[in-house]
């Protein structure tokens, strides 16, 4: 589990194809701190354990499917990605339950520059739609932020300026990729509604072919 609250970025240093699909070796300080080969790291919000681990740097794998659903089969040597560790149970909580589990890719389709902030302008796969509400939480590259308005093509967030200098959304340009993970309440809401219709059903089912307690 962790939080959308972005430690610390890190480079990709090498990139290496193997059986199960590609190991990443990214270059770190913070985020390797106390860490153990094992232990999850979110990558771009995509949650991955680490492999081994060095002198300022440490190694991922991700396999095929995840590769095929999320933007790291985009990530180039030198790009600049997202790092958060998994959040530990006695520390603060200051973004939303984010888990790690991307739920679609989204596109920069606009930025708008205002001051040292900026508005950007995203469209978000229809599917994801029904889970996002204005004033919401999302998570997109792993970094928790708020719905500022949606429309029937894109969703608009208001990034801050400490949001824009310490992670790798400031650096994203129109037609970019990122990650995207719906607030798991949503869903949540979804299965339980879900559920209570299809128990509706089948009692109306059993009425109509004459069953009674």
């Amino acid at each position: 589990m962790f939080t959308g609250i972005i430690e610390e970025t890190g480079k990709i240093k090498n990139i290496s194809s193997n059986a199960s699909g590609k190991q990443f070796e990214i270059q770190a300080q913070r985020v390797i701190e106390d860490t153990h080969p094992g232990d999850s790291i979110a990558i771009d919000g995509v949650c991955l354990s680490v492999t081994t681990i060095g002198k300022d740097v440490f190694t991922v794998q991700a396999v095929r499917e995840t590769l095929q659903r999320t933007t790291l089969d985009l990530l180039r040597k030198g790009d600049v990605v997202n790092l958060e560790r998994a959040m530990r149970a006695d520390g603060r909580f200051g973004g939303h339950f984010v888990q790690g589990h991307v739920d679609g890719v989204a596109k920069l389709r606009s930025k708008k520059i205002q001051g040292e902030s900026a508005l950007l302008f995203f469209s978000i796969p229809a599917e994801l739609k029904k889970y996002i509400v204005p004033k919401g939480s999302i998570a997109l590259n792993g970094i928790s932020l708020t719905v500022a308005a949606m429309d029937s093509e894109s969703i608009t967030v208001a990034v801050i300026p400490i949001t824009l200098r310490d992670t790798s959304l400031g650096l994203k340009k129109d037609g970019d990729s990122v990650n995207v993970e719906v607030d798991m309440l949503a869903k949540y809401v979804e299965n339980f509604m879900d559920r209570k219709d299809e128990k509706k059903t089948i009692s109306q089912g059993m009425r109509e072919w004459g069953y009674r307690k």
